[in-house]
């Protein structure tokens, strides 16, 4: 990349919503001074990015210096969110410094590989998102497998109860016309106790709702996952489900084009790794194929262009806490957010097959998808009733193209579509 990055248009600076705040006369003052601190933070934060990106250790390191006392990770939506992004980007200034880099985060709080992560549950728990996600999905799939007899699903890489024991239960719902369906799950996880805490919970709903029941854990990656694995049948309408994880496949060694290639601008990246893992998964000839993914554009070889699009992007998450994690204690929001600011840090700091949140918008998964020789197919779901039950205000589905988006006031969050091979 050149040492020169464009100018940053205007109203891309000010596009960013900050938290609604209360508008009483006593508190005027306050709120025009968090705007105005909101704005100053935008506008650093830019400036940051593109000294970082052009290789200006100094004036980065100014702007950073002008961020810490703006920034604050107890702060309002903004001042969080900064907070988050500082990090992201000072990650890869060091970074500069490998063996530097490696002593600063040994000491960092790693997952377990025990559990399911918690902050995952909390948000899970506190966000309507992926009930939204769930519901869409287990309607569509109750229906379209209504007539078979022996079923197959695949759950790539989510290993969330959450989903799977409700779908067995609406499984169970038909046997009440024709006996119960022959189910087996093979889930796809590189967390081995995960796996079998699962399997041990879904065996146990399975026996019962006295389900013919089959658990099939399969400890890799998705890299590293080969048609084999899978135990495929014949006789078997099989389906897959990949919730927030098929983007990891896009990683590819592309710092040569991070730095020196052109801009390809809205051009779909070829992926090699991805192609493969269509093409497997087509010959195996599934009934449905569902993807859920990020609705934006964090796949960008230039780190400004990521960058400006992350901040758009969760800003409207940082925003949505703050209304939904009202009964969370502080820790819990903290716990989300680092979440999240993990996922920055993967996006603004992270090159090559290190850098594996390559969220893309919708319009490029059907370029992929139809590319390896899937079709939309119909999602079956009340898109009202699922809102409603969930009791949230401010959130909308909406059909967009062969997919469902899950809005947070008019803004695209999350893009649900199903396929067909």
């Amino acid at each position: 990349m050149s040492s020169s990055s464009p100018a940053l248009k205007p109203d891309v600076e000010l596009s960013l919503t900050l938290s609604p705040s209360p508008t009483k006369p006593a508190r005027i003052e306050a709120i025009n001074k968090s705007e105005e601190r909101g704005l100053r933070l935008i506008q650093l934060l830019l400036k940051c990015a593109n000294h970082t990106s052009s290789g200006n250790l100094h004036r980065a390191d100014a702007c950073l210096r002008h961020i810490s006392p703006l920034a604050s990770v107890t702060g309002d939506s903004m001042q969080r969110l900064a907070a988050q992004f500082a990090y992201a980007l000072a990650s890869r200034l060091v970074k500069r410094w490998p063996g530097l880099f490696k002593a600063l985060t040994n000491r960092s709080l790693q997952l377990s590989n025990h559990e399911m992560d918690p902050s995952w549950a909390l948000f899970s728990q506190a966000f309507p998102y992926l009930r939204f996600v769930h519901a869409i999905i287990a309607q569509t799939l109750v229906r379209a497998m209504s007539a078979e007899r022996v079923i197959h699903v695949v759950d790539l890489g989510t290993g969330d109860p959450n989903f799977w024991v409700p779908l067995i239960q609406s499984f169970s719902l038909m046997a009440q016309t024709r006996g119960p369906p022959q189910l087996k799950i093979t889930c796809v996880n590189s967390n081995k106790v995960l796996l079998e805490k699962l399997g041990l919970r879904l065996v146990k709903e399975a026996e019962g709702l006295d389900i013919p029941f089959q658990f099939n854990p399969v400890n890799v990656s998705l890299k590293e996952l080969t048609i084999d694995m899978l135990k495929v049948r014949s006789g078997e309408a099989l389906a897959f489900v990949s919730i927030l994880n098929l983007h990891v496949l896009l990683a590819e060694d592309d710092r040569v084009d991070a730095h020196f290639g052109p801009n390809k601008g809205n051009k779909v990246k070829d992926c090699k790794q991805m192609g493969q893992f269509l093409a497997m998964v087509r010959s195996m000839s599934p009934k449905l194929f569902f993807l859920v993914e990020q609705e934006a554009d964090h796949n960008s070889d230039r780190l400004v262009d990521r960058f400006v699009e992350g901040l758009h992007y969760y800003s409207a998450m940082f925003d949505s806490l703050d209304v939904n994690c009202v009964s969370l204690s502080c820790e819990g929001r903290l716990g989300i957010e680092e979440m999240f600011g993990r996922e920055i840090v993967d996006i603004v700091a992270c090159e090559g097959l290190e850098r594996e949140e390559r969220h893309e918008r919708y319009a490029r998964w059907i370029v992929r998808f139809v590319g390896a020789g899937f079709k939309p197919a119909h999602m079956w779901c009340d898109a009202k009733q699922i809102i409603e039950a969930c009791g949230k205000d401010g959130y909308k589905i909406m059909n967009d193209k062969s997919s469902l988006m899950i809005c947070w006031h008019e803004r695209p969050l999350y893009a649900v579509s199903a396929w067909i091979s």
